[in-house]
Formats: C-alpha cells, structure tokens, sequence
C-alpha cells in the first residue's frame, strides 16, 4: 500500500475522556431504540426510565471527572468539535436539566398513565380508537386487569436524541457539524410536541406548526453557511475568523451569510421577532415536554450563539452588533408587551422566554470573558426556574386536564398554599427580584452590557424587566386575593419524579440567589477554544 493510500484510511485522532459525556447520551439514545423494538410494552416504561436516569447520571459524571482535571480547550474528532470551558458548563447544564425534565416526562401519577400520548393498545381498550383524534378519559392499561397505565416510550429515546443534539450544537467547531446537530436535536423535538394525551388536535397542531416554521429556519441557517462558505472557502470557525479580517474579497457574502445564520439560531433560541412558533407550541406540546424544551433548547440555542459571535465573528463586532441590539430591543418589547395581553398561563411564560431571550442577547453581543459568563450563568438559572414552573403548571387541573387559563388560578393559595408559595417564588425569580437567581442573572448580564459600553441597551432592558413584571405580579395577585370558584380545579398531589424536579429548580433558583458565587466562577473558568 502507497504512503497515499495509508494517509488516506487514517483515523483521526479523538480524545474519547472529552467527549465521553456526548458519547454516552448519544448510544444510550441508541440502545433505548432497541429497547422500544425488543422489549414487551409492559416492561420498556421501567426499562426505558432506568436506562435514561443511569446514562444521565453516567454522562454527568464522565463529565465531572473529566472537568476536574482542570483541562486546556480542546479540539477534536478532525476539529469538529471544541471540548472547553464553555462546553463544559453548557453540558453540565444541559444533563441536569435533561435529567429534571425526563422525570417530568416520565411522571405517571400527575395525569393517569403519564401525559405522553397512551399506546393503540390503551386507547383501544378504553375505546378511544387509534386515530389519534379522540379523546379518550384515561388509559387505564392494556385492557387486562394489574396492568399500570403506559405511555408512548419512544418519547424516552427522543428525548435522549434531542439531548445529545443539543450538546452536539454547542460544542460544534464548524458550520456544518452544528447543522448536523441542529437537526439531530430538532427532529425528536417536532414528535414529542405531537404527543399529548390531552388536547391531541392542539398538540399536534403545534407539532406541524414547529415543524414547519423549523424547517424555515433550518433552510435559513444552511443558506447562510453556504454563503459564507462561499467567502471564508471554509466552514471552520477559526477559518472563517480569518478571512473575515484578512481577505480581499467583497464582504457582501460575509455579512449575508452571517445574517441568515443568525435568523436561523435566533429561532432556536426563541428570539423575537423570530419567535412567531413559541407561544403555539409552548400550549399545545405536552407539559413536560414544553419543560424539557423550554430550558434546554434556550441553552443549546445560545450556547451555540455564543460560540459563532465570539469565535467567527467577534473581530467584525462592529458590523452586526449594531443589528443585534435592534433584535434585543424588539425581542424585550415583544416579549413583555405582549406578555401582558395573555390569558393561558403556558402563552404568559412563552413570551416570558422572548423577554429573558432579549435580555440573554445583552451578554452575547459583549464580546468579552465578562459577557460569556454571565450569558452561561444566565441560561443556567432561566433553565432550572423554568423546569420548576412548568413542573407546577401540570399540578394544576381541572376534569378536562391541565387548568391553565388565568381565571381558572383565582383563590389558589386557598386551595393549596405549598403550591401557590412555591409558584409565587418562581414568578418573583423571572421577574429578577432579589434573593432569587434571576436577580443574580440580571445583574451579571447587565454588568457586562455596561463593561462593554451599552448603557442605553441595559436602560430599555430595565424598562423592559419593570413592565414583563407586571404579569407576574398579576399571577400573583390572582392566587391570593381572589376568591376560588366553586368549580375550580384542584392541585393533584406529585409524585415522585415531579417532586424531585420541582424541588430540584426552587433549590438551585433559590441557591443562585443567595449563593452564586461557585456558578460564577465556574461560568468564568476560560473561554472558546479557537
């Protein structure tokens, strides 16, 4: 064999202890495929939850022992993905909250036989057809007596899919292998929307509608990466940094380029005005799902935001940052506007997410250390708050599921006063109130906005933060000084798993608050590789 022919079957090198985490969530997402495929129905809910809850726990503890030995940036796997510090707090992140919402998806106490859409065999025998388009009062099993309520599975290895696209995204070195991941964790995302036991026309009109608005985006994305393929000749960040500062070539395909790509990530992370999907979906999508969605993708959206801003762009700052402050001006203003005019609790926090997306983009066009550590430590507070509310929104319900008009939440705290104090915290850290971690978040984000010269951004922010308040406030109010109706719904007692990720997200938002200083410094530890 010529020294050619050997140099062409070479393997390149990877460093499997960086990328162990991704590596496990990824064949777990594999093997629970088999285990959908093989498994009698009875046996693959517990089968499935364990498998999940241990490749999880695996994950995050390749990835503690790995971030322990304080290590350099990394590339790897021929420089397609950046294992840093960065990384590997947006992992850490990521685990954790996917942890808290598979519990929540997993969850079969709330609503009988779990939210995730019931089996053809359940729906058959309790007489609701397999269209899909009936709405059968709950799945009381298979049809046989002893046997628990069960649910689709296969929202058990889309989860897990979803999950290392997400870590794929952010971690990605170059534009294609972040498009790869882009669609890798949007896929299942569009199928579990789909799925809900309850509301099922809903549900799946927000699947369609997310699906298709995400193709959008998805063209949107790749035509800008051909575009600046066709500037750069590469699609590596650190290439594409390169040209940008060095190359004689017209700056028209550069700046195109970049402008879709951002339309395309501004999607994913519920930017206004790109966030026209968010209100539908977060509605119609079961809850749990909306949970894991919510905190997640927001994460993985500007993870990977970050990593594009600073690491390809950052030297041309000057030509779009100016664009980007306009996207967070409209972002905040759409966001608490419009929040103010909703009466669903799920449409209130969707554009609740837009608000807290403009505030996010404050830490991400500051292209300083300072700017990255307050964006990381800003997704990481917004996402276990998150967890945590709609963790509570599934607990309140009325006999046609899930009670989430506003009206329907009158006198609460009446009814039951854990709930509605634990809700009234939640509401109070969104809205950035002192000892809770959103404070924290909006005070880092916005010191970093200052440090790098927009006062006036950080003002509109403030008067932003004041009005999206209101409706909190107004949720508030609405539990405890107004009288329930007779008819009201009731608050279902948790079980276990929602316990757990309820109690998980009031501790770290209370915890963030009180005691942020290891979150800090540990979204500090070191910039992007490249």
């Amino acid at each position: 064999m010529t020294p050619l022919a050997q140099g062409a079957l070479s393997v390149p090198p990877i460093d499997y202890g960086a990328v162990a985490p991704l590596l496990i969530v990824l064949g777990a997402a594999c093997v629970a495929v088999l285990v959908e495929a093989f498994l009698p129905r009875h046996q693959r809910w517990p089968a499935q939850v364990a498998l999940s809850v241990v490749a999880l726990g695996g994950a995050g503890l390749a990835l503690g022992l790995y971030a322990g030995s304080s290590p350099d940036g990394i590339t790897t796997i021929a420089d397609a993905l950046a294992v840093d510090r960065p990384t590997l707090f947006l992992w850490g992140a990521l685990l954790a909250l996917g942890l808290a919402g598979l519990l929540l998806i997993a969850d079969r106490s709330v609503e009988p036989g779990g939210a995730i859409l019931a089996s053809a065999e359940s729906r058959a025998a309790v007489g609701g057809g397999t269209s899909g388009l009936t709405e059968p009062p709950h799945d009381r099993g298979y049809g046989a007596p002893g046997l628990a309520p069960t649910m689709q599975t296969e929202v058990f290895p889309f989860t897990l899919f979803a999950l290392g696209g997400m870590m794929t995204f952010v971690a990605a070195n170059d534009l294609l292998t972040m498009f790869v991941a882009l669609e890798v964790l949007s896929l299942p995302l569009y199928l579990m929307c789909g799925l809900a036991r309850r509301r099922r026309l809903l549900s799946q009109e927000a699947a369609v509608k997310y699906f298709l608005l995400g193709a959008f985006a998805s063209a949107f994305f790749l035509y800008g990466l051909a575009l600046i393929y066709g500037y750069a000749g590469s699609v590596r960040f650190t290439e594409i940094a390169e040209a940008s500062v060095g190359s004689a070539a017209s700056d028209a395909l550069l700046l195109g380029g970049l402008a879709l790509l951002v339309v395309g990530l501004m999607f994913k992370g519920s930017v206004g005005p790109f966030h026209t999907w968010t209100p539908d979906v977060y509605q119609g999508a079961p809850t749990p799902v909306t949970a894991f969605m919510a905190a997640c993708t927001k994460i993985a959206a500007f993870g990977a935001i970050l990593r594009v801003l600073h690491v390809a762009f950052g030297d041309m700052r000057w030509e779009w940052r100016g664009v980007l402050w306009a996207v967070a001006i409209a972002s905040m203003a759409i966001g608490a506007v419009l929040g103010l005019t909703q009466t669903d609790i799920k449409r209130m926090i969707a554009y609740s997410s837009v608000a807290h997306a403009g505030f996010l983009l404050l830490g991400a066009i500051a292209i300083t250390d300072a700017g990255v550590s307050s964006t990381l430590f800003y997704l990481l507070a917004y996402g276990f708050t998150t967890i945590a509310v709609f963790g509570v929104i599934s607990l309140v319900r009325d006999a046609d599921g899930e009670a989430t008009h506003l009206s329907q939440w009158a006198g609460l705290a009446k009814r039951s006063p854990v709930v509605a104090g634990v809700m009234t915290f939640l509401l109070l850290a969104l809205a950035g109130i002192p000892l809770t971690s959103g404070f924290t978040a909006k005070f880092a984000v916005f010191a970093a906005a200052l440090g790098d010269g927009m006062a006036p951004l950080v003002v509109i922010a403030l008067v932003a933060s004041a009005v999206a308040a209101f409706f909190y406030v107004r949720v508030i109010v609405l539990m405890y000084f107004s009288e329930p109706a007779p008819d009201g719904p009731t608050v279902t007692v948790p079980g276990a798993f929602t316990t757990a990720a309820i109690t998980l997200g009031v501790i770290v938002t209370l915890l963030l608050g009180i005691a942020p200083t290891l979150a800090l410094n540990w979204a500090a530890g070191g910039g992007f590789a490249g």
